[in-house]
């Protein structure tokens, strides 16, 4: 019986251990997806043509097409996309909103989304 016990006790040690694992790459996650989402509110604010973030986009999608082995696919995505956006002249050429810092941003989007 106390064997059995000392069984149970290993096994919800693992099961705790994946889910504080699964827990910190959804954290990683929604870090990412925060990031890129306030990117595209950024460029929605500068007006950028949909055939131009069409192209990001597809760049993107194209770009992670073959997944990579040992990398999660959606966040695989989501850090190309967050990349390709970066890389947007329009974001380098005009600044955002003098006195908007980026938590103000963050909070912007979630209270719309």
């Amino acid at each position: 019986e106390l064997q059995q016990k000392v069984e149970e006790t290993e096994l919800l040690k693992m099961e705790l251990q994946m889910l504080e694992t699964e827990r910190v790459r959804l954290s990683l996650v929604e870090e990412k997806l925060m990031d890129v989402l306030q990117l595209l509110q950024q460029l929605r604010d500068l007006n950028i043509s949909k055939r131009a973030l069409g192209k990001i986009l597809l760049s993107t999608l194209e770009s992670c097409r073959d997944p990579q082995p040992g990398k999660a696919h959606l966040f695989e995505v989501l850090d190309t996309l967050h990349q390709e956006l970066m890389g947007c002249e329009l974001l380098h050429k005009e600044p955002v909103e003098q006195g908007q810092s980026p938590q103000a941003l963050a909070n912007a989007l979630v209270i719309s989304c």
